[in-house]
């Protein structure tokens, strides 16, 4: 498995559900290697996967929480997927939903 793929896997979710945006994929890896900036060494590549749930505009405060993203780091021995806590039950549900689905996935 790669970073690549556990990438795909997350845009397949985000395209199944109508009420969420894919927005983009960002190599952080990359960049920072672009820029000669810091790396742990056992990180051996790394991304976010940038997308909206956006069924809501409220009031102009919420803007600053969104877009989401789901980080994706490839360890050498095992993947660290992290997301921050969004203030919004059903796209919390739906991104831990995603990420317990990797442990279902062949």
């Amino acid at each position: 498995t790669t970073v690549d793929e556990v990438v795909a896997y997350f845009k397949e979710k985000i395209a199944a559900n109508p009420k969420v945006k894919f927005i983009a994929v960002f190599d952080h890896f990359e960049h920072t290697t672009h820029i000669g900036g810091t790396i742990a060494p056992e990180i051996k590549a790394a991304a976010e996967v940038i997308f909206c749930f956006g069924i809501a505009l409220p009031n102009p405060m919420v803007l600053a929480v969104r877009p989401r993203s789901i980080g994706i780091a490839d360890m050498g021995d095992k993947f660290v997927v992290t997301f921050l806590e969004a203030p919004m039950a059903p796209a919390n549900e739906a991104m831990e939903a995603w990420t317990k689905g990797l442990h279902n996935k062949d």
